[in-house]
């Protein structure tokens, strides 16, 4: 197991670092970092960038991804807009989520509230290679549904 080095903000403090809520949870739980007097609101098709209190060191070779969590998504219409979102290895600014409002209900962001997952993984570097054509495979140019 790889460790990733967390650093707590000033106006993080008190708030929970990203935790896993079940034992083979694969992304971490996030919370917003809004100050209590001031929570976020989000009316529908608003977006805002929501602070969480916190930055990552991560290893190299490795990123993180900030997805949306579902009960948000089902409940109110709120996701990320640019899920997933990437950190790479070398970022050391606080994260921060892009949530988007898609519900018909104003939505109010409060402090401490688990606004997205964190999935860190593995990632290679790869060779780009120029070529003057593709090999062949059965499904060729096939996307969008195409494969059923």
């Amino acid at each position: 197991m790889s460790a990733v080095r967390v650093l707590r903000l000033p106006h993080g403090e008190g708030l929970p670092l990203p935790s896993y809520h079940s034992e083979h949870a694969a992304g971490l739980d996030v919370v917003a970092g809004v100050p209590e007097e001031e929570p976020l609101e989000l009316t529908p098709g608003a977006r805002a960038l929501v602070p969480t209190g916190f930055a990552l060191e991560l290893p190299p070779g490795y990123e993180a991804q900030l997805r949306p969590r579902s009960g948000l998504a089902l409940n109110s219409g709120v996701t990320l807009l640019n899920s997933p979102g990437t950190i790479d290895a070398d970022y050391r600014g606080e994260i921060k989520v892009l949530l988007v409002n898609l519900g018909t209900e104003r939505f109010v962001v409060h402090r401490g509230m688990r606004v997205a997952q964190l999935v860190v993984a593995r990632v290679e570097h790869v060779q780009i290679e120029l070529a003057q054509e593709l090999r062949a495979t059965p499904r060729g140019q096939g996307g969008f549904g195409s494969s059923g």
